[in-house]
């Protein structure tokens, strides 16, 4: 009679590992005490949303949102290609603009694809203030049928003051850019669209040109094919889990579609600041250093305790 198995299905942990690498730390500590774990990393729309829908990519020559030269990696999947914004015009901690900083890099790429299938944006962890406008000077049509995948849910004329500080604006500029947003006629049939101000109105610009904009994580989790079915145990997490882990984060989902079909779920962080109703929620040490050796102890012992209670 098979053993219990265990799925590893975390979101990444922010500029310390990938979610691949996370779930391959969780893969060899069940591995080591017999336990047989699948890996299916995840993601919200933002960073990590190749590294979760495909094996393949290319790069592509761009700018990024302040005119400098950067290689940005396209996925490819077998039906489409996936694209992350972030991968053309990151947010960058150490030049913060809000005022200047340009989406015109991911219009760049955008341009430059020839896909055979439908088009996946993620558009989470971008420099851009600008509602799409740099791209709009470089891109007319979209290459394919797009599906935007959209990391929160902030509308076109709430997104200065949600995101604007973030990305290094003052009170004044924040003003400024509410003004700029709402003289934009040609993106206000789409300001109420959920996402649409999601990476600094980039979301209501796609949405100008045909794109269809929806939470990431849930289309994620869908488009990787999650499915908690025949596990005896689910583990997911992110590098913190906190209030905003319930606002359309990847974590979520998981618990979400754990708790439906009737499977176990543990979500770990490397910070823990709430609980996650639904699921055991574990904190790690939060040493960057140790993430890799924190998780594949977390699978030894989850692993042991999988095995105990199968008998």
């Amino acid at each position: 009679m098979p053993g219990p198995k265990a799925l590893a299905c975390p979101d990444s942990l922010k500029g310390v590992l990938s979610a691949r690498d996370a779930a391959g730390a969780l893969e060899d500590g069940f591995a080591h005490v017999g336990v047989d774990c699948e890996q299916l990393p995840l993601a919200d729309g933002g960073e990590g949303t190749i590294d979760a829908l495909c094996d393949e990519w290319t790069e592509y020559a761009v700018h990024d949102a302040f005119g400098r030269p950067r290689t940005a990696r396209v996925g490819t999947r077998e039906h489409g290609v996936v694209v992350e914004a972030a991968q053309a015009i990151p947010f960058d901690g150490e030049r913060l603009d809000a005022m200047h900083a340009s989406s015109r890099g991911l219009g760049e790429l955008l341009a430059q694809l020839k896909p055979e299938g439908p088009l996946v944006i993620g558009i989470g962890g971008t420099a851009t203030m600008d509602a799409g406008a740099g791209m709009l000077e470089v891109l007319r049509a979209l290459p394919a049928p797009t599906t935007v995948l959209c990391d929160v849910q902030t509308t076109l004329y709430d997104a200065p003051r949600v995101f604007g500080p973030q990305k290094g604006a003052t009170a004044e500029q924040v003003a400024e850019l509410e003004r700029r947003f709402r003289a934009l006629d040609a993106l206000a049939p789409y300001a109420d669209l959920p996402g649409s101000g999601a990476a600094g109105g980039l979301g209501a610009a796609l949405a100008s040109l045909g794109a269809e904009l929806v939470p990431g994580a849930s289309a994620v989790v869908e488009l990787a094919g999650f499915d908690p079915a025949g596990y005896g145990l689910v583990v997911t997490g992110e590098g913190r889990v906190d209030a905003t882990t319930a606002e359309g984060k990847a974590v979520t989902e998981v618990v979400l579609r754990c708790g439906v079909a009737g499977v176990p779920c543990v979500v770990f962080g490397g910070v823990v600041d709430a609980l996650v109703p639904g699921a055991e929620t574990i904190a790690l040490s939060g040493e960057p250093a140790r993430a890799a050796r924190d998780l594949f102890e977390l699978g030894l012992r989850l692993g042991t305790r999988l095995l105990d209670a199968a008998g």
